[in-house]
């Protein structure tokens, strides 16, 4: 598509290294390791802290939540205060 041979991202690379330097491409690398690594960690938490949540129910126990919860629920008329 583009048609980038060997040598084209060979130039390209070291352009890159000529302008930022091997120490901050070092720096970039790491960070960007790091906030891979803690993405995928919060991931994989928030699926196992809250086990509860209605998407990882099934769908059984969503119904039997739900005519529970409508068994406790009290209707009220409101009236306006003159």
């Amino acid at each position: 598509m583009f048609g980038l041979s060997p040598i084209h991202l060979i130039l390209i690379l070291v352009i890159v290294v000529l302008i930022f330097g091997t120490k901050k491409l070092k720096n970039i690398g790491s960070d960007l390791g790091q906030a891979v690594k803690g993405f995928k960690d919060g991931m994989h938490d928030g699926s196992v802290e809250n086990p509860a949540s209605p998407a990882l129910q099934p769908p059984e126990q969503i119904a039997n939540s739900a005519t529970a919860a409508t068994a406790q629920t009290i209707d009220v008329q409101a009236t306006e205060k003159n």
